[in-house]
């Protein structure tokens, strides 16, 4: 199946939004009340805040036919090089064909200065969890945060993409 991965567009938006909203009701289902899900999604996801993630953030697409079945969203590049991955998101049908992995590694390679990308996953997301173990991350610690009227756990982790650098004396 190919795909293209590229960044995001003002156009783009309607498209995203519906990939959000499939994916969250797919992922949390049973984990997050529907309508807790709906209001999230309904705010975080919402044209004016789509315009600001677009101005103020980077965002990837994944895009099969024309057609986008995933993205991922990374916060700006903080003085430290740290960068929060916010979503990565694939339609439950595109899943496990390398999509989200494309969509993590143009973050890597397109974004300049990062160090470390931290990612936020709800406990019992298993499949987040275990995509993001897959790609080297690891956790860094876990909380429960108040969620929309609803009680999260989240689990932290963190993907370190420099290595201290060996400096070479010369004698």
């Amino acid at each position: 199946m190919a795909y293209v991965i590229r960044k995001m567009k003002r156009e783009d938006i309607k498209q995203v939004q519906y990939i959000a909203k499939i994916t969250w009701n797919a992922t949390y289902e049973g984990v997050i009340p529907s309508d807790v899900q709906e209001n999230f999604l309904k705010s975080a996801y919402s044209d004016e805040r789509m315009k600001q993630r677009l101005q103020y953030s980077t965002l990837f697409v994944a895009e099969v036919e024309n057609n986008i079945v995933g993205f991922a969203n990374f916060s700006s590049v903080r003085e430290d090089g740290n960068v929060e991955l916010w979503a990565i998101y694939v339609h439950p049908e595109h899943q496990g064909k390398g999509i989200g992995s494309a969509l993590l590694q143009k973050g890597i390679q397109d974004i300049d200065g990062i160090n470390k990308i931290y990612v936020n996953v709800e406990k019992d997301n298993q499949i987040g969890k275990t995509f993001y173990e897959a790609k080297g991350f690891e956790v860094v610690k876990e909380f429960v945060e108040e969620f929309n009227g609803h009680t999260l756990k989240t689990i932290q982790m963190v993907l370190k993409l420099k290595k201290s650098h060996i400096q070479n004396s010369a004698c």
